[in-house]
């Protein structure tokens, strides 16, 4: 009988080295986001681009020949959601959690000092309000562009345009009264001339914002910043046509052409100007967007057309990957990514640019596209 339990020793053994190798062979990433609620299809978008690129990445041999693993988790688009799900998302010891959503849910990680003593670093998020990235966190680094660029976009162009008198329709939250303290600092310093500018702030309710509409109608201003989530936006728009005002209106990142004209249709939202943080993700003048487009082509071969969110799904993750690749890494621990994304310098993942040695906000690429009369993005 000893030499039979000697064997089984043995054979367990064996299993649990395995098991072991084959968790430390895998570099863990996480997705916790509003997989439920408004913002349900963006967080999906999202997840599709980091989905492609990993897939993209294990095909080539993975990342020093470990294969990289994504698991998801819903935080219902609120803060407590998130707060919820973190301890959680950690026992699965993920090296880096990419472009967490909503802004209860980042200020939540930021309020609560999440970041503090958890062994993980966040790669991106949205919003890019500057009250989340001031101070932020030297854990957190930012793929996108933050509002503060996207706001001064659309006044230099504003101002390009000729116009002199801007209106701000703003929600009274975090990304909203950041925003208008941003536009209020960039029309002062915005070169070739004075810009008037009126603010007005409103609730998300349809009452608050038809109310909210009027007042701006009755303002006469050449053109309209609408500043919010994802919601907000799209329904501030349709109160502010709903109240005649047909002057160009002009939206940060956050939506897309096809949810503005599925809201308020191809005439509401022609003129509508939205910025743009990444590169059209449709195009092909890039090597990065080609490369996009072949790892979505690879992972979601029934897809035709691609949107902002799967573009930068696929960079955010895609950043990981270069700074774990990086000669300056010295392991797979989230302090020694931490540590190179912040001092590997400029990062050219093909065409689009980031750098962090200089702080956390690794971009500022900025782009404004208008729908057009067919209700698809010009650029």
């Amino acid at each position: 009988m000893r030499p039979i339990r000697l064997l089984c020793r043995a054979v367990l053994l064996l299993v649990v080295l395995s098991v072991g190798s084959m968790a430390s062979s895998q570099i863990v990433l996480g997705q916790i986001g509003p997989f439920t609620g408004p913002l349900a299809a963006d967080a999906a978008g999202l997840n599709q681009g980091i989905k492609a690129y990993l897939a993209q990445a294990n095909k080539a041999g993975g990342i020093r020949g470990q294969k990289l693993t994504l698991f998801e988790a819903d935080d219902r688009f609120s803060g407590e959601g998130f707060a919820e799900q973190f301890p959680k998302a950690m026992e699965k010891k993920p090296l880096a959690l990419i472009s967490p959503m909503g802004s209860a849910a980042i200020k939540r990680m930021l309020d609560d000092k999440l970041l503090d003593t958890a062994p993980v670093v966040v790669v991106n998020g949205v919003p890019g309000a500057e009250s989340l990235r001031t101070p932020g966190h030297p854990k957190f680094f930012h793929v996108r562009a933050g509002d503060k660029q996207e706001i001064e976009e659309i006044v230099s162009h504003a101002q390009m345009l000729g116009m002199s008198k801007l209106a701000t329709l703003y929600q009274d939250l975090p990304t909203g009264t950041s925003g208008m303290a941003v536009v209020q600092e960039a029309v002062k310093t915005v070169p070739g001339g004075k810009i008037e500018l009126n603010g007005v702030k409103s609730g998300p309710d349809a009452a608050a914002l038809a109310a909210a509409a009027r007042q701006i109608a009755a303002l006469g201003a050449q053109g309209v910043l609408v500043i919010g989530p994802p919601p907000f936006i799209v329904a501030g728009i349709a109160a502010l046509r709903k109240a005649d005002v047909t002057q160009p209106l002009f939206v940060l990142s956050y939506v897309s052409a096809a949810q503005i004209v599925k809201v308020v249709g191809v005439a509401g939202a022609r003129g509508v100007g939205i910025v743009q943080a990444f590169p059209d993700p449709n195009d092909k003048m890039l090597p990065v967007q080609r490369e996009f487009q072949a790892a979505m082509k690879e992972a979601f071969p029934q897809m035709q057309e691609y949107t902002e969110f799967q573009l930068e799904g696929y960079l955010s993750a895609r950043t990981v990957g270069e700074a774990l690749k990086h000669p300056k890494n010295t392991g797979l621990s989230a302090a020694n990514l931490a540590a190179t994304l912040s001092t590997m310098g400029e990062i050219d993942i093909g065409g689009f640019h980031l750098d962090f040695s200089k702080g956390n906000a690794g971009s500022r690429y900025v782009n404004i596209g208008v729908i057009g009369r067919d209700g698809q993005v010009y650029y």
